[in-house]
């Protein structure tokens, strides 16, 4: 069994430390406050943002699982870029077996609903893609080996803010836009995935099996609550500037043989109105 490092153990990571520990790893999570850290994973209570503590010795897997506080070019630098920094200069005197850099599919900035893969071009296009795309190159050039996966919008237990939306009222869709989307179970899975397969590439998208137009994701919602009509708008020219349109393509991931729990919005979000 492998010893595993989460850096940033939120709600994502706590879950997959959970997983982990549950399959017979031994798993390790830092976070600024260890008391909100899942048991059996076993705490690290430092601040990613300075100087770490001692890291437990013999890693065989760092997963780098951060997320920026606000939206503000300082906010997303330490979270992509100076605690990744931090973080590899901690494991200095380690030799880890894989670095796994959780960024984001907003890095992509097509936005004529153009199929997507990992192949496609990613832009620097404003300041939080610049810290992403940053952040991704550091761990490519760790002094180990790395691999980036970009997820699409993650939705799940106590990510319902799609369905408070039309609940309350307040949705409102652009037509002929599409959006992606993955379950936190499937981020938790795909991660546990890759981290068994002997041959990784540099860069995966984790998204689900189905691009759908945002308007056919919120009518569907809206018929399973019994929700007057949503809101459709035509995008302005400026809106369509600003906002991403593209199908992000999940072959490459399942090529490696990863079977999705959620293959689509209908089976997740269909489990997630039952429980509620």
């Amino acid at each position: 069994m492998a010893r595993v490092l989460i850096a940033g153990c939120g709600d994502l990571g706590c879950r997959l430390g959970v997983s982990l520990s549950e399959k017979g790893h031994e798993v390790f999570g830092i976070r600024r406050d260890a008391s909100q850290i899942t048991a059996p994973i076993h705490p690290i209570e430092a601040d990613l943002f300075s100087q770490l503590p001692e890291l437990p010795e013999n890693l065989d897997y760092i997963f780098y699982i951060v997320s920026a506080p606000s939206y503000n070019d300082v906010s997303y630098y330490k979270a992509y870029v100076m605690g990744l920094k931090h973080l590899i200069d901690a494991l200095k005197d380690q030799s880890p077996k894989h670095l796994f850099f959780i960024s984001s599919s907003s890095v992509f900035t097509q936005s004529e609903g153009e199929k997507v893969t990992e192949d496609s071009p990613a832009e620097g296009k404003n300041f939080s893609s610049r810290r992403l795309l940053e952040g991704e190159e550091l761990a490519l050039n760790a002094p180990f080996p790395g691999t980036v996966v970009r997820f699409g919008g993650i939705y799940g237990p106590g990510r319902t803010y799609l369905i408070d939306m039309v609940l309350q009222g307040k949705a409102h869709c652009m037509e002929d836009v599409y959006s992606n989307r993955i379950h936190s179970e499937d981020c938790v899975g795909l991660l546990e995935h890759l981290m068994e397969q002997p041959n990784l590439d540099p860069l995966y998208i984790g998204v689900d099996d189905e691009p759908t137009l945002t308007c056919d994701v919120y009518e569907w919602l809206a018929e399973q609550l019994s929700v007057s009509n949503i809101e459709h708008r035509e995008p302005t020219e400026n809106s369509r500037a600003q906002r991403s349109n593209k199908r992000l393509s999940n072959a490459k991931v399942k090529a490696t043989g990863y079977q999705f729990k959620y293959p689509s919005y209908r089976e997740g979000y269909s489990e997630l109105l039952e429980s509620l």
